[in-house]
């Protein structure tokens, strides 16, 4: 039994096509609040299950979109191998666990500092994701 608001979730998702996780990457992750959120609303027998020890996601046939804003710069993420490691976790060990078809992870670096340009060239490749 979950609670009504981890159920409002579900059905939420149980309902879309596609689904945006938009978030900031934290300490080389994601924060506590979408872990949690995770955690609650990704449950067993909702987002997966087990059929005779094999793991099956419950989510197929729906899209992903991931948008993860970090303060370094993506050659600091490329040559330390932490997009790598992000996508590892977090599209692999969460969302294609559960079934869903990644059709865009970004990685929107430098974002406190972001500038006019930059935010331009995100919105297009947003904008381009979706198309």
């Amino acid at each position: 039994m979950v609670s009504e608001q981890v159920s409002s979730e579900q059905e939420y998702i149980t309902w879309a096509d596609a689904i945006t996780f938009i978030y900031p990457i934290w300490w080389t992750g994601m924060p506590a609040i979408m872990k949690g959120y995770i955690d609650r609303v990704f449950s067993y027998g909702f987002a997966y299950r087990y059929d005779q020890g094999i793991q099956k996601g419950l989510l197929t046939g729906k899209l992903a979109y991931i948008i993860n804003s970090h303060g370094k710069s993506a050659a600091e993420y490329g040559e330390t191998g932490m997009d790598n490691a992000l996508k590892l976790t977090s599209d692999k060990g969460i969302y294609i666990y559960c079934g869903l078809n990644i059709r865009e992870h970004f990685f929107f670096d430098r974002a406190d500092r972001a500038t006019a340009e930059m935010v331009s060239e995100w919105t297009s490749k947003i904008i381009d994701a979706y198309a």
